[in-house]
């Protein structure tokens, strides 16, 4: 299986050595191990997981700078910052999901794996970015499949350090982009570019949203009682 993976990989033009692959397998035999009781992902055979989750989530790990803070808002079942640590094993990481049966999944996968430098936290976005510990700390974002661009916004910029940045993950993203623009300047973001990728084997493309951090984040966000999502900035 790690040599399926070195070639998955390989196709995206991303080099994987011998300890990379193992944990990467390592973290595919845990998801399907615990896909069974908590629900994780409804991909489960080995390629899809390989492309779809895994060298998805790894696309843009040059660009993170060394050593960098990076939290992941919603992780869910670890994507994409786990794949961007086995990657980037110099980031110091923090993986916030809102599901505690999640994060107990991701303190077994942290500890299988070896990580170091890792916080799994059981929170809600809108709770945890209005504790000073965790707000304007970060110097990356990363979010997948979380929310549209301005709602995301809300959730995950009072996180980032000013001259930080976040990560957007989408598959479709130009009318997202139109919505988001106002949501942005309140909140302190700037868009920065939008990096296209298309995935191994056919399997779909991926753009990914940068946006700089250039002000910070008024202290009345993000709003709480789901606002975020229901009346978006």
């Amino acid at each position: 299986m790690d040599e399926k993976l070195k070639e998955i990989f390989n196709s995206a033009g991303i080099i994987l050595n011998d300890l990379q692959a193992k944990q990467f397998t390592q973290y595919y035999d845990l998801l399907i191990e615990y896909n069974k009781m908590f629900n994780l992902t409804a991909i489960t055979e080995p390629t899809e997981v390989f492309v779809k989750h895994f060298v998805d989530s790894a696309l843009p790990y040059k660009t993170i700078v060394e050593g960098a803070t990076v939290i992941d808002v919603g992780t869910g079942a670890g994507f994409p910052l786990i794949p961007l640590k086995i990657m980037r094993p110099d980031i110091k990481i923090t993986l916030v999901d809102s599901l505690n049966k999640r994060v107990n999944f991701l303190n077994v996968v942290v500890e299988k794996l070896g990580f170091t430098n890792v916080k799994c936290i059981h929170s809600r976005a809108e709770d945890l970015a209005n504790n000073v510990e965790y707000r304007e700390k970060f110097d990356v974002c990363v979010a997948r499949a979380v929310a549209k661009l301005n709602t995301l916004a809300e959730l995950t910029l009072p996180f980032v350090k000013v001259d930080g940045v976040l990560l957007a993950y989408k598959s479709d993203v130009e009318a997202e982009l139109v919505g988001a623009s106002r949501a942005l300047t309140i909140l302190g973001g700037k868009l920065d570019k939008v990096l296209s990728f298309e995935l191994p084997l056919g399997m779909g493309r991926r753009t990914i949203v940068v946006v700089n951090k250039v002000a910070r984040s008024p202290n009345k966000y993000p709003r709480g009682q789901n606002k975020p999502k229901n009346n978006p900035l």
